[in-house]
């Protein structure tokens, strides 16, 4: 054993050798290259007038070069001096230097900091060697001579100055926090120590203490007196001073106010720390890990953090390249319409005796936003009784009257556009707010009033609820989720479970099943049109809850990110049954189907998913056609705070979906109401077509993926569980028999191969399976995989099969 742990420990020691010599190679090399530039920049200062023109004529052996290092120094000297930026090119050389120990773990510099002085110094210097040298010679470089001759033509002389010295005297005031107060506060400092030492150094006056005799033998016998200015006592004070120990036991002993004296200087003994001759050492003590940390950090410098996306490390992410591009988006501003608008708002709240003091308008993609401020007096509610009115006189199709609008002292009226303008899904997935956010779950729907583009993140929302009438922009808004979490995670951060009743909406991603889908272990088809295999799946998907809950308490996690970076961080063991947990999007297209033929069996369970899967990264977008309250119920909508409105028929709907009206003032064609439990705003959703869903699906859908899509735990139900362990010969299917030789034959006890080989149904199936089970043929269930077939051939099956008769 004793040798065996000699060799891992050695072993251990040759990797860290190993994986040290890059970083010690690159660190030397820098510091070596560091010292190369320092000697060759000054060589070149002091001859570079004789060697310039030798800096190009690296080949040419005829021409002898003065520099210490020869022509590679005059090309290095009359690159980064002459053709840059002259002097401070010694800063370049320093952080050679910095860079290299930093390699080493030298840190004798702090790295974010000496960088950001450096960068400083080299835009500086230059420029102010240029003003001091008038562009003659090389300290300033060509750099510092541009900038000084162009800054001296625009500003001028005295101008250039002032700049140089207004910057420096920035810098040193950031850097040394030199504001009024501070440099106050140091100077009394310095006013006050320099008193004190005056006071100090000034000569005896003559005079003595007048105290009591025996205070004063008492004060010179008595050791371990604190030194202070109120317990040293000089007995004499023109002999020599009286040497006092210093000790906190002893009292201070304290003189009377009216004795007059000057006080002598009493040096006290050194210590035997000043004395004594050694080296003193101070060691903060380091946070001790424990077994657990110390073996997870072993693993991450041998193996590196855990890289989920290693599995599909070619994956690419789709490209902008794949959606449409329509062109310019540009909003024109017709001038007319928008005086016309407003002279025809205006004079109609006139007549209805309503002053405005104030009106502004906000042009968007799809409805002009006339803000309002109402003179002194006016009632909101008077406004607001206008809606009709205003949509009367301005011959739109919808108005809708925002008062107030939130946290702004103004009445919004939404007027439709004549010619709005298209808000493609090209133009919002390429916009850099897409691109540079740090969401989880970033989803972009598309443009507000104001045209600018708006997402929000899944994760926090945590469910989204979808409403509107048919043909009016629902399934595109789902189509432009789908494709915005496509365009950002990873198939190993992401999986899908999509149910479609109406069973053409969500086909198209069945081509993206290896990558993104999930399903149940024995379904055939990854997105679900069947009611029945929708109950299966919703209440898996609540046993997959159950178990990812386990697994954060197990590793004492609140949430799913900090169980996955815990385990990046290999902090937790795959053996005790930890994984990487993906998130998990459950998309339901038309969630009325769903309720008029299941009811309570889909509600409950997805009101206990709504409630407690946020946790553990499990997310629902539930759409409906029909908003009524037998629908969207009030346990549906408790758990859904998060709401999108496109237009609907009736002010009911509205406020069915948003607790308030107006879903039924918007155009159509993607406007739409989005809530998120603070705030209505109105949106321009983007259009992504069919062909584009296409494409991005079929790009997906060609590269490599997993050996098949994200498998959930097996669901069994009620009806299919009762018959385990009882099983009756007198009410066995008419095609058990058959089953149990399929099974028997191909050693696979899968419900799905029954499903296929007999062309069943899956509670069919899933009954004869449990059949199956109960009277010993096949084993109990083993989640993912295929049952264990107890009978090895069909011969030992014919017999058993007998007995079952008898």
């Amino acid at each position: 054993m004793e040798k065996k742990s000699k060799n891992t420990t050695q072993n251990k020691v040759e990797a860290a050798k190993i994986l040290s010599k890059p970083r010690i190679f690159f660190g030397v090399l820098l510091i070596f290259s560091s010292i190369v530039l320092t000697l060759s920049f000054i060589s070149y200062l002091m001859k570079w007038k004789a060697d310039q023109s030798q800096a190009g004529t690296l080949l040419d052996k005829s021409i002898k070069s003065d520099n210490i290092f020869g022509k590679i120094g005059d090309w290095l000297g009359n690159f980064f001096v002459f053709d840059s930026i002259g002097i401070a090119a010694f800063i370049i050389a320093f952080l050679c230097l910095v860079t290299g120990l930093l390699i080493l773990k030298k840190n004798y510099f702090k790295p974010w900091k000496t960088f950001g002085h450096s960068l400083f110094f080299i835009c500086w210097l230059p420029i102010f060697m240029g003003a001091i040298t008038g562009g003659t010679g090389v300290l300033s470089g060509v750099y510092g001579f541009q900038i000084m001759d162009f800054l001296n033509a625009i500003i001028g002389t005295f101008g250039l100055w002032m700049v140089l010295l207004v910057s420096i005297g920035l810098y040193f005031m950031l850097e040394f926090n030199l504001n009024p107060s501070n440099v106050k506060s140091k100077l009394n400092d310095l006013n006050e120590n320099t008193i004190g030492r005056v006071k100090d150094m000034m000569p005896n006056s003559g005079e003595n203490f007048s105290a009591d005799e025996e205070l004063l033998d008492e004060a010179q016998t008595t050791e371990n007196v604190p030194l202070s200015k109120e317990n040293v006592i000089v007995k004499d004070l023109e002999t020599a001073p009286i040497n006092l120990k210093v000790s906190s036991d002893i009292n201070p002993i304290k003189i009377p106010n009216q004795t007059s004296f000057t006080s002598t200087p009493v040096s006290a003994p050194k210590s035997n720390s000043e004395t004594d001759d050694f080296k003193f050492e101070v060691e903060v003590a380091k946070e001790e890990l424990d077994e657990y940390d110390k073996k997870a950090n072993e693993l991450v410098e041998k193996h590196g953090e855990y890289d989920h996306r290693l599995e599909l490390a070619k994956f690419q992410m789709p490209t902008i390249n794949l959606l449409k591009d329509y062109g310019p988006e540009e909003i024109l501003v017709n001038q007319e319409e928008l005086e016309e608008n407003k002279n025809k708002i205006v004079g109609l709240l006139k007549n209805f005796n309503v002053g405005i003091s104030e009106i502004k308008a906000t042009i968007g993609p799809t409805v002009t936003l006339y803000e309002i401020v109402p003179e002194a007096g006016i009632r909101v509610s008077a406004i607001k009784k206008l809606q009709d009115d205003i949509a009367l006189n301005l011959s739109a199709l919808g108005i809708r009257i925002i008062a107030p609008m939130p946290g702004k002292g103004t009445i919004g009226i939404e007027v439709p556009r004549k010619n709005p303008t298209m808000v493609s899904m090209r133009s919002v997935i390429s916009s850099a707010k897409f691109q540079n956010t740090d969401m989880d779950l970033p989803v972009v729907f598309g443009k507000t009033i104001s045209n600018e583009v708006f997402m929000a993140d899944l994760s926090k929302m945590p469910h989204l609820l979808m409403a509107g009438a048919t043909g009016q922009g629902k399934s595109v808004g789902i189509n432009a989720i789908l494709t915005s979490l496509l365009f950002k995670k990873h198939p190993s951060e992401l999986k899908f479970v999509m149910v479609d009743p109406k069973k053409v909406e969500l086909s198209l991603y069945s081509k993206i099943e290896r990558h993104y889908l999930a399903k149940l272990p024995d379904g055939e088809d990854a997105i679900i049109t069947d009611t029945h295999k929708v109950i299966n799946t919703l209440n898996s998907l609540c046993i997959e809850m159950d178990q990812r809950y386990d697994l954060l308490k197990n590793a004492f996690c609140k949430n799913l990110k900090e169980y996955n970076q815990k385990f990046s961080q290999r902090k937790l063991n795959p053996e005790n049954g930890h994984r990487y947990l993906p998130y998990i999007v459950l998309v339901v297209d038309e969630f009325a189907d769903l309720i008029m033929t299941a009811g309570k069996e889909v509600e409950q369970p997805i009101a206990r998913l709504a409630q407690l899967a946020r946790a553990v990264g499990i997310h629902l977008i539930v759409a409906t056609q029909r908003p009524s309250v037998n629908v969207i119920t009030g346990m549906i909508k408790a758990n859904f705070p998060a709401r999108v409105a496109f237009r609907v028929i009736s002010s009911v709907d509205s406020r069915t979906i948003l607790d308030s009206p107006g879903a039924d003032q918007l155009i159509g064609k993607g406007d739409m109401l989005y809530f998120n439990g603070n705030e209505i705003l109105r949106l321009q959703c983007a259009f992504v077509d069919t062909p584009e869903v296409e494409k991005l699906a079929d790009f997906i859908g060609e590269q490599k993926g997993y050996a098949s899509a994200f498998m959930l735990p097996e669901y069994s139900s009620e009806d299919s569980s009762s018959t385990v362990g009882a099983f009756d010969p007198n009410e066995k299917d008419v095609l058990f028999e058959d089953a149990a030789r399929i099974v028997v034959s191909t050693q696979q006890g899968s419900t799905s191969m029954l499903q296929r080989q007999l062309k069943l149904g899956y509670n069919r199936a899933g009954r004869i399976m449990d059949q199956l089970e109960a009277c010993g043929i096949v084993g109990g269930f083993n989640g993912a995989k295929a049952r264990e077939v107890q009978i090895s051939d069909l011969n030992s099956l014919e017999n058993f099969l007998e007995e079952l008769k008898k």
